[in-house]
This record gives structure tokens, C-alpha cells and sequence, in this order.
């Protein structure tokens, strides 16, 4: 047995707006430079993929990507300042609340 925890962040009335499939097409578009090639690789239509980025910058504000369109090299995306910070401060969060929560599993399952 051991315990296992979704993080997610919401907005003020608890509509999930960013977890762990938001984070990892962060982390693809980063990757392939292509918001394209990154839905693509999760097995997701560009459109649902470019609605779930539309919905965080949304909810926090500022843009996640940088476009750049098409032209003899083809367009693309690459990450914001503010998504890599972003994407640091998930890992952190995600990272700290796994560790509180293993400690708390062997208090209250000390057998275990």
C-alpha cells in the first residue's frame, strides 16, 4: 500500500485549471518547440491542446508561450520567462507535497 496524491491548481471557484497534463505540455512544447508536436505526442487534438493553455494563461494571467509564425522554417512555440518559472515552482510544490505526504502515511500507518 502506499498513498498517492493529484495536485491540481484552481481558481476562485474550483474549476481545475492547471495539474500534471497541463505541466507535461509545458514541458513538450519546451521540448519540441511546437505546440503542434507537443499535442501530438500526448495524443491530444491541437485545438483541445491550445484551449488548455488558453485556460491557464486565463487563470494566471500571463502568457505561457511565445508564438511564432510560419515562414520558410515553419512557425512555432517556445516557453515564456514566466512558464519555466511556473514549471519550477509545479515541481517544488509537487515535490514538497509528495514528501508531507509519504511522512504522513507512516504516521498513520506505521505497519505499512
Amino acid at each position: 500500500m502506499q498513498p498517492k496524491i493529484h495536485l491540481f491548481l484552481c481558481d476562485d471557484t474550483g474549476e481545475r485549471f492547471f495539474g500534471e497534463g497541463p505541466y507535461r505540455l509545458l514541458l513538450l512544447i519546451g521540448q519540441t518547440g511546437s505546440l503542434r508536436s507537443a499535442a501530438l505526442e500526448m495524443g491530444m487534438a491541437y485545438t483541445k491542446a491550445l484551449k488548455i493553455i488558453q485556460r491557464a494563461e486565463a487563470n494566471l494571467g500571463y502568457s505561457l508561450t511565445e508564438r511564432k509564425t510560419g515562414g520558410k522554417g515553419g512557425g512555432g512555440s517556445c516557453l515564456s520567462d514566466q512558464a519555466k518559472e511556473l514549471i519550477n515552482q509545479y515541481e517544488i510544490y509537487k515535490t514538497r507535497c509528495h514528501e508531507a505526504s509519504l511522512r504522513i502515511f507512516s504516521e498513520c500507518f506505521p505497519e505499512q
